[in-house]
This record gives structure tokens, sequence and C-alpha cells, in this order.
């Protein structure tokens, strides 16, 4: 009985082809192989392994020829979206679709192995390896690629392949050269160490090998709070509590180059950044809500952005992080009361504020071509943020609250499709 209800309703929709459609382009040019592939169903015979399906239908095969049928009437555009039809995309209006056609992100292994809050993350400039910062003195290695079953659960494990003691504290901020060979990390010790990283196929029941620890650059009074690698002149910042930002030769370990705001005319230095535009520049922001640009070699302030500090309410103009955006001349930072704002370089404008999350928002990271945001808070989410619409396109919860802070940083792989989060819950998750 159902095969003649269904001949019925194909010799229906045959008809209804003919008519000029006024559905977009995508529905109609999908509709044949759907309706193909119904015609398979009723001549089929009873050798399954017959049945060949149309190259062009992506998804349809999976659904009863029911299911088909009633996409094929009642969904419109819809049903060309269960056909992956490669020619469609050609006739796809791409500017209006770029997030339609955008990558949603999903969490894949969560890097459990620290006893303490994580501070601070760095990816591997091409391998898939990560480097954490911990509260709990320590800094871990860990290889995305050498994975185990998680117990319980469907996700999978990541073992640390190295764990770098030195710090006599918590570490609080980590980055890494531009070619992946050292890194660099910065704690409440007031000590920057600096790191020959191990080779990420390292056996981690080796024996202890003293060469991977190069010395810490002495310097700073206080807690360091930032690091930024400088690959154009191999140099490395630094930001700290005892009010300076100072420049180091990455290269060797000696005292700092330069030093910047050491008598506190800003307030004190919670973030860091180059500028992208211009590698002699960069950019600090200050618990007193002011970010300013400074030229490196001759330690002149050149530009402060434009801020509206109220000073009366000095409690929440804390800005907890600066970054530059790769490819523009705009600085964005993120505010302890919730908005995150972007600025003009040049003029040192305010070109755009947004309250974007529910709490302090603590970190930010900008993908490697420039097009998407990714912010964390410690309202426990992280979100993405579309560039130029400067629209929410996802959000996810990915730590835990430990006492009122929840998210410390976050990173977008430079080469790679990865991104990760530190929570204050002692885990970092890493999403695809």
């Amino acid at each position: 009985p159902n095969r003649s209800k269904l001949q019925d309703m194909l010799a229906n929709l045959r008809d209804v082809d003919d008519l000029p459609s006024l559905q977009p382009s995508v529905a109609p040019s999908s509709r044949p192989s759907s309706s193909r592939l119904i015609e398979h169903e009723i001549n089929r015979t009873d050798e399954v392994e017959a049945l060949t399906f149309p190259p062009s239908s992506g998804k349809s095969f999976i659904m009863g020829a029911d299911e088909a049928l009633e996409n094929e009437l009642g969904l419109g555009e819809l049903a060309g979206l269960t056909v992956a039809n490669e020619a469609d995309s050609l006739t796809y209006d791409i500017a209006n679709n770029k997030d339609a056609l955008r990558k949603t992100w999903n969490p894949k292994f969560t890097l459990r192995s620290h006893f303490d809050g994580i501070r601070g993350l760095a990816f591997h400039p091409v391998e898939p390896v990560l480097i954490t910062a911990s509260e709990d003195h320590t800094l871990k290695m860990w290889n995305l690629q050498k994975t185990a079953p998680a117990k319980k659960s469907a996700s999978l494990d990541v073992e640390p392949i190295y764990t770098f003691r030195a710090h006599n504290g918590p570490v609080l901020c980590v980055v890494m050269s531009s070619n992946g060979e050292q890194c660099y990390s910065g704690g409440t010790d007031g000590l920057i160490h600096g790191w020959n990283t191990t080779n990420p196929n390292i056996d981690p029941y080796d024996s202890y090998d003293p060469s991977v620890l190069r010395g810490a650059f002495v310097g700073h009074t206080d807690a360091v709070w930032g690091l930024v690698y400088s690959g154009a002149h191999q140099r490395l910042l630094s930001c700290s509590a005892d009010g300076t930002i100072r420049l180091w030769k990455a290269t060797e370990i000696a005292p700092a180059l330069n030093i910047f705001n050491d008598n506190q005319e800003m307030g004190i230095p919670s973030s860091v950044d180059l500028v992208s535009s211009d590698p002699s520049l960069m950019v600090a922001s200050f618990n007193s809500g002011h970010t300013s640009i400074f030229n490196m070699e001759t330690r002149q302030r050149i530009l402060t952005l434009e801020s509206s500090v109220d000073t009366t309410i000095s409690s929440s103009c804390q800005i907890n992080r600066v970054i530059s955006h790769p490819t523009l001349p705009i600085s964005i930072t993120a505010h302890e009361d919730r908005h995150i704002k972007f600025y003009d370089n040049n003029t040192g404008k305010l070109i755009h504020s947004m309250v974007a999350h529910l709490d302090a928002v603590t970190s930010l990271a900008v993908d490697p071509n420039g097009l998407y945001l990714m912010s964390g808070s410690h309202d426990c989410s992280i979100r993405l943020w579309n560039l130029e619409s400067k629209t929410c396109i996802q959000e996810f919860t990915a730590h835990r609250k430990k006492f009122d802070e929840s998210i410390h940083d976050v990173a977008f792989h430079p080469s790679k499709c990865y991104i990760a989060s530190a929570g204050a819950d002692a885990l970092a998750k890493v999403f695809v």
C-alpha cells in the first residue's frame, strides 16, 4: 500500500517541478537527486548491495523514503540543505552566508593533570602541542595527538608529556618563541624562566634533562602578569605588578634592555602586546583603565587610547587584557566591567564598545586570519565574535567556577584548527 501512495506522491512532485520555482536556487537544483533516490527505493530488488546512491546525495540516504519526501514537500529551502550538492555552493550567495559556512567548535580534549587553576596557555606555532601554566607552580606540555580513551566518558584524555618545574610560586603566563624551540614563563615570584622546549615525542618516563631549563631573567620585583614574544627582533616583553614593563633579549639571559613606566605614571600594567602593523611598537593596558602605545626603541609613549574612565568609580575600570589585531591597526581591550572595546591605533579613538559577558572579561584572542575574536570570562563562558559585525556567533560553557574565577586564558592555534581555554578549575580544554 505504501508503495502506490509513494508513486502518487512522486507523480504530484513531478507536476510541481514543472512550475516556476519561487524558492532560492539552492533547493530546486538539489531536488532531482532526492527524487531519484526515491525511485531507487521503489525499483530496488532484494539485493540491497545493488542499490547505488546518487553521488551528490549527502544525508538524504540516511533518512527513510517518507522522511525524504516530507522534506521535499514541506521544508522549502531546508530541503536543499540535506543534500551536500557540490554545484550548489557556487550559486550560494557567499557574502550573506559567511556565517552559514563557518566552522562551529566542539570540545575535544580535557587536559587534567594540574592541581590548581591554569593561568596561561601557549600553542606551538606548527605542532599540535600546547603548554599550560598553572598556580600549582608548574608548566605542562601536552601533545594533542597522543591520546588515551578517558575513563567513564566518550571524550579523549591527553596525558602531559613534560612538566616544567622551576618557579617557586604560581605561574601566571607562558609564551612560545616563533619557531617553537623555546618557551618563557612568568610567575608570582617575579622571575621569567626561559626553557628549551622538549621534543613533543619525548617519553614521559625519560630521566631529567637539565638542558631544558635555560635560566631566569631577573629584574622584576613582583608578579609577572604578561609576556609577549617578538619574533622580528627575538625580544621578550613582560609586564609586572611592580609597575614596569621590561624588554629583554630573548636569546640570552641578561638584564632588561629597556624599562617602561618605571615611575608608574600610567598605573600598574595588566597586559601587553606587540602592535602587529608596526613591530617597533607595543600596546599596554593598565589597571587604571588606560591603554597606551609605546615605541620600544625610544621608550616614548606615542599615543594614549581614548578612555572614558570615571576616576570616582575606580573599582571596575581595570583592563584585564589588551591584544593587537593581526592585520588591522586596531587594539582590543577586555574589561573588568564586562566590556570589550575596539580602538583605532592611528587616532586613539574608540571604534566600538560592547557589553560582551555577564562577568569580567579576562582574556581575548583573534584567529590567525583576523576574522573572529574569542573572549573568555569569569561567567564561565567562551564567546566567539564575528569581528566585522561584532556579533556573537558561538558560545560555550567551558569551566566551572572556583571562588569567583572561571576562565583565565583563551588561545587559537597559529596554524591548526584548535582553540584552547584555561580554567580556574585546574582544567584546560581543547576544542576542534
